[in-house]
C-alpha cells in the first residue's frame, strides 16, 4: 500500500487524496443508456469521462464490466437455452462492453488501456492474470476486466467483490442504474423507501437487500471490503467519492466481537 502512494505521489499532477487504487463494476445497462439494450454512444462517452476523471487524479482504476445489456443468464428459459449456455453468452457480451469501452477510452484521452478476461480470448485480449493486473495498474494503465470469472451461475457482482479482493483495492465502486443508493424498500414503487447512507453487509443481508447478489456482500464482508453504491449517471460521482466524499451509500465490514476476555 505504502509503495503504491508513493508511486501515485510521483506522478505529474497526481492528487494523493483518499484511495489509491479501486475496482468500479459497471452493469451493462450502463452503457445501453435509456434503451436498456445494446450500446449508446452518449452513455459510453458519458462513462469514459467518469472514468478518465478518476484516472487524472492519480487513481489506479480497474473496471468489471456486465454484460447485462445484451444477454443475461436468467433469460435462459425463455429462449429455451440451458443456464450455463446462456452465462457464457453473457461472458463475451461483457468482453464486448470491455472492448467497445476501450475503444472510447483510447478515443478520447492519451492513457494506455487493457482488456483483460477471465476466458482466454489472446486475439482481442489479454488474460486475466493477477499479477500481470497489478503492474499495468502500477504503472497507470487503465484495466478492463471482463468475463466475469470465467464460470457459469455466477453474476459479475461477485467477480467486481473478487477482483477488488485480488488486486488489493481500497474501495469497490458500484456504479448502479437507475438508484442513487441503498433503500429499505424500490424506491420505484414506494414513495416513502429511505436511503442507507451507511450500513454493514450483515444489515444488508438481514434486511434482504437485492442490489447485489448476496455471496458478492457475504465474501466482502469476510475480506472487509469497504464498498460505495451509488447511480451511474451522477456526474462527478466516481471522482468525488476518490477525493473523500460520501456519494449515495457505503457498506463496510462488520465490527470484530470485542474479545470475552
Amino acid at each position: 500500500m505504502l509503495n503504491r502512494v508513493a508511486d501515485r505521489a510521483a506522478r505529474p499532477g497526481a492528487d494523493v487524496g483518499r484511495y489509491t487504487r479501486v475496482v468500479i463494476k459497471l452493469s451493462g445497462e450502463a452503457l445501453a443508456g435509456d434503451a436498456g439494450t445494446g450500446a449508446d454512444p452518449a452513455s459510453l462517452a458519458m462513462l469514459a469521462d467518469e472514468l478518465l476523471s478518476v484516472h487524472k487524479l492519480g487513481v489506479e482504476v480497474a473496471v468489471v464490466i456486465g454484460g447485462g445489456n445484451y444477454f443475461r443468464g436468467r433469460m435462459a428459459d425463455g429462449w429455451g437455452i440451458g443456464r450455463a449456455e446462456a452465462d457464457n453468452i453473457g461472458m463475451l457480451g461483457t468482453v464486448m462492453n470491455a472492448l467497445m469501452l476501450r475503444g472510447v477510452l483510447t478515443a478520447r484521452s492519451e492513457s494506455d488501456v487493457r482488456v483483460m478476461t477471465a476466458v482466454p480470448m489472446q486475439s482481442v485480449a489479454e488474460p486475466f492474470i493477477r499479477l500481470r493486473a497489478d503492474r499495468h495498474l502500477r504503472r497507470g494503465l487503465i484495466v478492463l476486466l471482463a468475463g466475469g470469472i470465467g464460470q457459469p451461475y455466477v453474476t459479475t457482482d461477485y467477480p467486481g467483490v473478487q477482483r477488488a479482493l485480488e488486486l488489493e483495492a481500497d474501495a469497490l465502486l458500484v456504479a448502479k442504474r437507475g438508484v442513487d443508493g441503498v433503500y429499505d424498500s424500490d424506491p420505484n414503487v414506494d414513495p416513502n423507501a429511505k436511503r442507507y447512507t451507511r450500513l454493514t453487509y450483515r444489515e444488508a443481508l438481514a434486511e434482504g437487500i437485492k442490489v447485489m447478489d448476496q455471496s458478492a456482500f457475504v465474501l466482502a464482508n469476510e475480506h472487509g471490503l469497504l464498498m460505495h453504491i451509488f447511480d451511474v449517471a451522477a456526474l462527478g460521482a466516481m471522482s468525488a467519492i476518490c477525493q473523500g466524499e460520501d456519494i449515495g451509500t457505503v457498506i463496510t465490514a462488520d465490527k470484530p466481537e470485542p474479545d470475552a476476555g
